[in-house]
């Protein structure tokens, strides 16, 4: 693989659906989607289906990739599931967001989700998912597991051969969630607490940190045998403990720029899943135009929100804290469904939340395992 660059990084506060869903808006789509082909076949069987947003176009994403995401791309991920004992399926819609797509490659991704959900019905769960705060459905969608990396379509990404390649350095962290992530290919990069995988095509290393916990190594070594099944068995793979001398030792060391004292396990980060400071949040707004004009009020904020609380013939928008949730009751009208997501996104910016924070528009009567979860 080559052509890696740093692109700029672009900030994920509009990705154009505020403005979505009129009638004449949704009549335009469902035509539009009826005709895609990239959605021939879409959710008409159980199992996970990628998309990625290529120059306005919407284009199948390689099965052997799948859980592998670039930074600079956007992508569209539908899961199809059934519950037990029910043929009926249901859907999930994510559109997932590198930090360094384009504002055009975010509006791309989000428009086209809309269209998907239009050709489906209406009946999915939609998600908006931005690099490094994935929430739990979308991760749980790739076992706990995701491959995050560096360059896109717009970098010029392509596949090289082995002897060709330009070495990365891969950050493996995580206890039940495993983020993998390419990081600069320096042992400034490495601490104690994770594991690191260099990539230099015909030989891998996995860098085991002397706190590494099992579950990290366990990631590592996976991607060490993927790596080398994908290259037909040629490279060689050597394992290197921090504390290693020798060889091997010195080989790797050599590659990251010698050897240096590296960051402790604590500077490393934590390998909790959750956000801390996000935790403490939780808000209940209900959004309404029962009054002759839309207003976004607060109903309820830390352990006074409950269930109870929801309001079938409004919207209501939940920050659990972790991840925000536009809830559409039954008896909501079509301004207000309309306006949903774009009042979770909204809230955001007013609320001085990260943008970053997952979004997720959910039907009631078709709650998430998440929002019951976070609901209580």
């Amino acid at each position: 693989m080559s052509g890696l660059v740093k692109a700029k990084e672009y900030k994920v506060d509009d990705s154009n659906i505020a403005g979505l869903g009129s009638d004449a808006d949704k009549k335009a789509r469902v035509a539009a989607a009826s005709t895609e082909d990239a959605w021939k076949g879409a959710g008409k069987s159980v199992g996970i289906q990628i998309w990625r947003i290529e120059k306005f176009l919407v284009k199948p994403w390689p099965k052997d990739q799948y859980g592998s995401f670039y930074d600079g791309d956007a992508y569209i991920v539908l899961k199809t599931w059934k519950k037990p004992e029910v043929e009926k399926l249901f859907w999930d819609i994510f559109f997932w967001l590198g930090k360094n797509s384009s504002q055009d490659e975010q509006g791309v991704a989000a428009y086209k989700t809309v269209e998907l959900d239009d050709l489906l019905g209406t009946e999915p769960t939609q998600h908006r998912e931005v690099q490094g705060e994935e929430g739990t459905e979308f991760l749980a969608a790739f076992n706990n597991k995701i491959n995050l990396l560096s360059g896109g379509i717009e970098s010029g990404f392509k596949h090289v051969e082995p002897a060709k390649y330009v070495p990365r350095l891969l950050w493996v962290k995580g206890k039940r969630l495993i983020r993998v992530t390419q990081v600069e290919l320096s042992h400034k990069s490495l601490n104690s607490g994770d594991v690191f995988v260099l990539d230099c095509g015909l030989q891998i290393f996995q860098f085991n940190g002397k706190s590494a916990g099992p579950m990290e190594k366990q990631k590592g070594a996976q991607i060490t045998r993927a790596l080398k099944d994908e290259r037909k068995s040629q490279p060689q793979v050597v394992v290197v403990e921090e504390e290693d001398k020798g060889v091997d030792a010195d080989t790797f060391w050599s590659k990251v720029g010698g050897k240096s004292t590296i960051k402790t396990a604590e500077e490393g980060g934590a390998d909790d899943e959750a956000h801390k400071e996000n935790a403490k949040i939780r808000r209940l707004f209900q959004l309404s135009d029962a009054s002759g004009k839309m207003t976004f009020k607060l109903i309820a904020e830390g352990n006074a929100v409950k269930r109870s609380q929801l309001i079938t013939d409004d919207v209501m928008i939940f920050d659990s804290g972790s991840e925000v949730f536009a809830w559409v009751g039954k008896g909501s009208n079509k301004e207000e469904r309309r306006k949903a997501l774009g009042f979770a996104q909204d809230y955001l910016k007013n609320y001085n939340r990260p943008n970053s924070l997952p979004i997720c528009r959910v039907l009631e009567g078709g709650e998430n395992q998440a929002f019951n979860a976070a609901m209580g």
